[in-house]
């Protein structure tokens, strides 16, 4: 496994970052499988379908681009309220496709990680991920994160009870502590976020993570967000001027504010 990266080298590379028209880290709401399904006079299963073949399109194009992370939200801690049906059929087609896509993804060098809970997943889906993860440790290319049973304020309060029962002092408590124990440590935030479906939420998101991202939203369902509607959001990050709090000089780099916002 790769060495972790400090605190500190983490927030120096995004701050070299800042003034790259391309995101490094690029995170995604897959929304819009069941409306596109049901556009189409076919089950909500069949749009999910759809969608996990859409991944591999999506991760080629942002490879393309530069982008050296994405992260997906597959299942959120609020999904287990759809109807069991849809539930149960989710996990056999992600089981499925876990263990078809894990294999073409490792001869690209795509390295694979997973957050969120692993203890409520079925036993099959879990083995599937763990061998994933396994294969695809060492490989050195774009990294794909999956969040699969994952919610941000469940992520939180997960950090804060490591934090009490790791014994740390009030003064101790820094953002760095709360970032290195969140299931997302090691990884850069992300720069970009992109919702697919038209809606203009973060349902619950890397809702620590994103406080310095940029938001794009796109009307379009995630089984049809081609590479060209990949391209779109990118070019959009590009015309974005990320002040991070601060104000711009003119050379583009940011200062911290004097007042307020």
């Amino acid at each position: 496994m790769p060495p972790r990266q400090s605190f500190a080298q983490e927030r120096a590379e995004e701050q070299s970052a800042r003034s790259s028209a391309v995101p490094r880290h690029v995170a995604i709401i897959m929304d819009g499988n069941g409306r596109w399904a049901q556009e189409r006079g076919l089950p909500r299963l069949a749009g999910h379908r759809a969608g996990t073949k859409n991944i591999r399109r999506v991760l080629k194009a942002f490879d393309g681009l530069g982008v050296r992370y994405v992260t997906i939200y597959a299942f959120s801690t609020e999904n287990w309220t759809r109807p069991p049906e849809e539930v149960k059929g989710l996990w056999r087609l992600l089981g499925q496709v876990i263990g078809r896509e894990s294999r073409a993804l490792h001869k690209n060098n795509v390295r694979i990680r997973h957050i969120g809970r692993m203890d409520r997943l079925p036993p099959s889906l879990q083995k599937a991920i763990d061998q994933a993860l396994e294969l695809t440790k060492e490989n050195t290319g774009i990294t794909l994160t999956v969040a699969l049973d994952y919610g941000g304020r469940a992520e939180l309060v997960e950090a804060v009870r490591r934090l009490l029962q790791e014994g740390l002092r009030p003064g101790e408590v820094t953002e760095e502590a709360i970032a290195v124990r969140l299931h997302t440590g090691g990884l850069p935030d992300p720069d970009l976020i992109i919702r697919t479906g038209g809606e203009m939420r973060l349902s619950n998101f890397l809702i620590w993570q994103s406080a310095y991202a940029e938001y794009y939203a796109s009307p379009v369902c995630w089984p049809d967000f081609d590479e060209a509607e990949t391209a779109k959001a990118v070019e959009a990050y590009g015309r974005r001027q990320r002040k991070f709090g601060g104000l711009l000089h003119a050379n583009g780099a940011s200062a911290p504010e004097s007042g307020g916002r």
